[in-house]
């Protein structure tokens, strides 16, 4: 999925947006300093790649399951392997390629 693509399935309300990270890169404390400033993309919900990892299920106890799951990190890497385990547990699931290095270059954004 694009950064477009996200930007205009966020619009719609057509998605539930995870965000892979740290909480640290979540919240803005952490991150990289290549990505010209630090944060999420608004609505999207903090769920560790190694939460997730541990049981899928569990781990998406009180997020919106009816709609399909857009995962995102820093550079794509974390969230493949998130798109990959919820797949793996029957659930609509794309990886945001350019995830958080693309999104925090967006001047909308």
């Amino acid at each position: 999925m694009t950064g477009d693509e996200l930007a205009r399935r966020l619009d719609e309300g057509s998605v539930t947006l995870l965000d892979v990270r740290t909480p640290g890169e979540f919240s803005g404390e952490a991150g990289y300093p290549c990505d010209p400033r630090q944060g999420h993309i608004e609505g999207a919900v903090n769920l560790p790649l190694e939460v997730l990892h541990y049981d899928v299920e569990a781990a998406l106890e009180g997020i919106d399951t009816t709609k399909p799951f857009v995962a995102y990190c820093h550079s794509g890497q974390r969230s493949e392997t998130a798109a990959a385990l919820l797949r793996s547990a029957g659930h609509d699931a794309v990886n945001y390629e350019g995830s958080w290095h693309d999104w925090s270059r967006r001047a909308e954004a």
